[in-house]
């Protein structure tokens, strides 16, 4: 087992695609990068916390390595701009990879220099690519929400695109 924390817009729609990956035991929303102490939903939405919503990712690496989950991981997001995914705007959105260890640090690292020597994107990768330092779990409401929600408009605007993306573009990938 190992885990990733990873941040890349709202944890709502990370969470509702790496739920499905193959090889991923759990993955929980919360909040990671940011100087407050258990931080509450409603202080991450003012952007002065310093935090990313992010997602915490176990799996089980005999299944999908760390590089497996960080290319679906720039599968299902915008990496090229800062503190903004879609209409979410603010540094709670940014593209983050909270690295546990040297190795993740370095595969990340390794991973965006082979995506911006591809041009795999039109734009420059802005992916901070930090240490982890503490993960902070959300409330109960936030669990599973698009599983619980697919009629909120949100989760049938935004996060139910990004589900049908994922699974069109990693259908070898599902569980």
């Amino acid at each position: 087992m190992e885990s990733a924390t990873l941040g890349g817009g709202c944890f709502w729609c990370l969470e509702a695609v790496f739920e499905k990956l193959e090889g991923v035991i759990t993955v929980e929303s919360g909040y990671s990068g940011g100087h407050v102490e258990s931080p509450e939903y409603e202080e991450v939405c003012t952007g002065t916390t310093g935090h990313a919503e992010v997602i915490q990712v176990s799996f089980d690496t005999e299944q999908i390595s760390f590089r497996e989950v960080l290319e679906v991981f720039f599968g299902v997001h915008d990496a090229t701009t800062k503190d903004r995914q879609g209409e979410d705007v603010g540094p709670q959105y940014r593209s983050a990879i909270f690295a546990h260890d040297a190795d993740q640090s370095t595969i990340a690292r390794s991973l965006v220099d082979e995506l911006t020597a591809g041009a795999v994107f039109g734009d420059p990768i802005v992916t901070e690519i930090t240490p982890f330092e503490r993960f902070w779990p959300a409330g109960d409401t936030h669990r599973q929400y698009f599983q619980r929600n697919p009629q909120q408009p949100y989760c049938m605007m935004v996060v139910g695109p990004k589900v049908a993306r994922f699974r069109q573009r990693f259908a070898h990938k599902l569980k």
